[in-house]
């Protein structure tokens, strides 16, 4: 066998390659070390403030402050809005290990009803993992003690202390002053759009109707902001700085509470709206509209029992019948016409026009009824108006034709939105040749005209146009803008509410207002006028006009009687009226549904609320 030849190894051979290898494997070294060094250079040096704002991200929470909602008072500084502490039931659903059987232990704990868990799963929705979520609004005390003694076993769920709004006064001040609700996603819709979201950040109701919605802005302040430093876990460890938020701005409205409460009272069960208002500037003393609701309903959540309730009554109690409610205004627009008359020269003061009971067009078999069947006889635009002659009216609004009364009418407001300071209001109708048409695609008659003549036929107006139109006869032509709000106090300044006035209805010969007003005074100081007898022995003068207004009409021969009919087919007792007579101070305008007529329902009622206006202002007068 061959014996192997054992190889002669290179040294030096070995040695370089090494050495080569040596001097590779420091390279690389150097490389990484490099590269760890330029990276280290890089995120401590020129990314520091980046990463350090990164980390204090993590460790410093910026929680937003709700600011406190601003108070709203009446004219003498009585509180209708308030803010009352309550405590919340809040849960931050990314620190609970098991949401659902959190949410059945708190029901079975709490008695949480299906609305409660339906309310919470939508504002989850809503909201971030980690922001503060309400499961219960109002704890009770027994309640928040249940819970208190089993915290321990409800992570990310705790009981916060917050403020709620409350109204005192309930239903009586409702469409006045509107509510607030929480939020919802048409009202962040519509904050985002606005680049007001940020603002709400820590907020959870908003203004929904009234001056609540009307004066959201100045009511709901800045919000504030603080930062907390939190553990690995995310707990407060410590408040680092604080930005406090800025309160809303209170109110003061024209409102006297116990002027409102006093005529919500007197209403009883009727329904309607009475309002008062100052002709001089238009500020509104009382405004009431009936049936209402309680807004303190809504402010937690209304129950849909109730909001079905509301919704499907039939007496309607969520319209604002003062500003939306449309009823023909009949015969309270008598002197209003009576003044376009003489204007347009159709009358004169001395004209007289026989009244048989009747009027008939020329050509026309249809008989227009007077409301007084056997007539008034000779009848001129003073006794037109004190006995509300309804044939006289249907003369002079033939001869007129409905673009002259339509064209005049609109410069007292009828058919527009009068400025009121809430969004809740309808422009009713002054109808026009143009507005059947586009309505009904039917032309204009001469019989609507004469129905135009006392407020009738398609004429529909609101009671806030009609105290409007009521204010600007008396003013003689100035048309004031109804307002509720009568200052707004931020700090220790108080700015007044603006003083706005709509174009003057102006007339050529001035003595024509006069006539007009004149014969309202002879309405309740007259033994012949309409509302003579609920005003006789009053101790200040006024003046006024009453209405009733057919909801359904009559048939030629037809008699109407109230107790054989459906009682919404029932006519509507209507009231316009003013005092002092020489100097007015305050306008009331009542409108009373299906309660019969305007002298025996409206005018009693005006006296009474008079009575207490009055006596009202002497008692605060001398405080």
């Amino acid at each position: 066998m061959k014996k192997r030849r054992a190889p002669i190894r290179d040294h030096h051979a070995e040695t370089a390659l090494f050495a080569r290898r040596s001097i590779v494997a420091i390279l690389l070294v150097i490389v990484v070390l490099g590269g760890l060094l330029f990276n280290m250079y890089h995120l401590q040096v020129q990314q520091h403030q980046q990463y350090q704002t990164r980390s204090n991200d993590n460790r410093i929470k910026v929680m937003p402050l709700a600011p406190n909602r601003g108070l709203i008072f009446d004219r003498r500084g009585r509180l209708l809005a308030e803010n009352r502490p309550v405590l919340s039931l809040e849960i931050i659903p990314e620190r609970v290990p098991d949401l659902q059987d959190t949410l059945m232990r708190l029901t079975a704990l709490l008695g949480l009803d299906e609305q409660q868990l339906a309310q919470f799963e939508d504002n989850r929705r809503r909201e971030r993992r980690f922001d503060q979520i309400s499961v219960l609004d109002r704890l009770t005390e027994q309640q928040a003690a249940r819970f208190a003694v089993r915290q321990h076993e409800f992570p990310g769920v705790s009981i916060e202390a917050r403020l709620i709004r409350h109204y005192p006064y309930g239903e009586a001040i409702t469409h006045a002053l509107g509510y607030v609700a929480k939020i919802n996603r048409n009202d962040l819709q519509r904050l985002r759009a606005n680049q007001q979201h940020a603002n709400y950040a820590a907020t959870r109701t908003i203004g929904k109707l009234g001056i609540e919605r009307y004066y959201e802005e100045q009511l709901h302040g800045s919000v504030g902001y603080q930062q907390i430093e939190v553990d690995i876990r995310g707990r407060a460890v410590r408040t680092l700085a604080t930005q406090p938020p800025l309160p809303g701005q209170d109110l003061t409205l024209e409102l006297d509470i116990e002027l409102q409460q006093f005529i919500y009272q007197l209403l009883g069960d009727m329904r309607g709206s009475i309002i008062l208002i100052d002709p001089r500037d238009g500020a509104i003393r009382a405004m009431v509209s009936k049936p209402s609701f309680d807004p303190n309903w809504f402010v937690q959540g209304i129950s849909t029992e109730q909001y079905q309730g509301l919704l499907n009554s039939r007496h309607s109690p969520l319209l604002n019948r003062s500003t939306q409610g449309g009823y023909p205004p009949a015969s309270t627009i008598k002197p209003h016409l009576a003044v376009l008359a003489l204007e347009q020269g159709v009358i004169t003061p001395q004209t007289k026009i026989w009244d048989p009971g009747w009027f008939q067009i020329t050509g026309v078999n249809h008989r227009y009824r007077d409301w007084l069947s056997w007539g008034h006889g000779w009848v001129d635009v003073d006794t037109a108006i004190v006995e509300s002659c309804d044939t006289f009216y249907y003369d002079i609004a033939l001869k007129m034709g409905i673009d002259t009364i339509s064209e005049h009418m609109a410069k007292y407001g009828f058919g527009e939105l009068t400025g009121i300071d809430i969004h809740e209001e309808s422009a009713a109708v002054m109808p026009t040749r143009g507005w059947k048409r586009a309505r009904f695609n039917q032309p204009w008659y001469a019989g609507e005209t004469v129905s135009i003549g006392i407020g009738q036929s398609y004429w529909t107006s609101t009671p806030i146009q009609l105290a409007v139109a009521t204010a600007t006869l008396v003013n003689r032509g100035k048309r004031p803008v109804p307002r509720l709000l009568r200052s707004i106090t931020d700090g220790d300044v108080e700015l007044n509410a603006v003083v706005e006035e709509k174009p003057a209805v102006t007339i050529k010969n001035q003595s024509n207002w006069d006539v007009a007003i004149r014969a309202m005074n002879r309405v309740v100081s007259s033994a012949k006028g309409t509302a003579y007898r609920p005003f006789r022995g009053a101790s200040y003068s006024s003046g006024g006009k009453t209405g009733t207004a057919q909801v359904r009409s009559i048939a030629q021969g037809e008699t109407y009687n109230a107790d054989e009919i459906e009682e919404q087919y029932r006519d509507n007792a209507m009231y316009i009226g003013y005092a002092p007579a020489l100097n007015p101070e305050i306008v009331i305008m009542i409108a009373v549904e299906n309660a019969g007529g305007g002298g025996s329902i409206a005018a009693p009622l005006a006296r009474q609320i008079l009575d207490y206006y009055f006596t009202l202002e002497a008692a605060h007068a001398n405080l």
